[in-house]
């Protein structure tokens, strides 16, 4: 973890540990923010899974329902009863509008019916219980149609869901393992390279004071085996301070 494929190739500076400090913190704060995010997903994704299950079976009841009414229709109007269909239908009564649910920042997509007044929904198919066979027929087939866009919508949703979780999940795994240790790694780098040369600097200065003394102390030998006087800078006769002393009153 401590090699350099690890960490950034940057160097050791102070400026470069703040930064490097500010990146870490807002590699910390987007990886709450995304768990968060897939956290609010997974829940949604369990949701619509238990709705898409619920629903699945609900959907084939219906068409065995929807196919028994049509056979009964058959039944009872005969062959008559495609033709009679294509005369009465001139256009869909059976309309959808797309719109979006917004779950997390994820816009998922939902299929709704669009109600159309205009349309004649009576057909005038065969007589007595004919009629009324193909009637019955078309509301079934109509719930079943009402049932499928609404599967569809969950199924799409699911799909949706499924690919979106995949990606924040990546993303997570990423500043995980790879970002916020890389970021932590160049960290501890720097930390270590600046306290080698605080040690370094102390060290080097440590060593100019010892020169400087050594030479101070060779000076001060050679001029007493010259018989000169050396008088500490401490034990120097201050005149100013004298002349404060003894003087009264300073004219000018």
């Amino acid at each position: 973890m401590g090699s350099s494929g690890q960490r950034l190739n940057i160097f050791p500076t102070r400026m470069a540990l703040t930064i490097l400090k500010s990146k870490l913190a807002g590699a910390i704060r987007g990886y709450n923010l995304l768990k968060k995010k897939r956290d609010a997903l997974r829940r949604k994704f369990q949701a619509i899974l238990a709705q898409i299950i619920e629903n699945k079976e609900a959907m084939g009841s219906q068409m065995k329902e929807a196919s028994f009414s049509l056979a009964t229709a058959k039944y009872a109007t005969g062959e008559m009863l495609t033709h009679s269909i294509l005369e009465n239908v001139g256009s869909a009564t059976f309309k959808m509008k797309l719109s979006s649910d917004n779950v997390a920042g994820v816009h998922l997509p939902n299929f709704q019916q669009i109600a159309d007044a205009g349309q004649n929904t009576e057909l005038t198919v065969g007589l007595s219980k004919g009629g009324k066979s193909v009637q019955k027929s078309r509301e079934q087939y109509t719930k079943a149609l009402i049932a499928l866009v609404k599967l569809a919508s969950l199924q799409t949703a699911f799909i949706t869901l499924d690919e979106v979780i995949k990606i924040t999940s990546r993303r997570v795994n990423a500043i995980e393992h790879v970002i916020k240790p890389r970021i932590e790694n160049t960290i501890s780098y720097i930390i270590t390279e600046l306290d080698e040369g605080e040690r370094e600097e102390f060290y080097r200065l440590k060593k100019i004071q010892g020169k400087k003394k050594r030479d101070a102390d060779a000076k001060l030998k050679e001029q007493a085996e010259k018989g000169v006087v050396v008088v500490p800078e401490e034990d120097a006769p201050n005149i100013l301070k004298n002349a404060d002393e003894t003087a009264d009153d300073v004219l000018f």
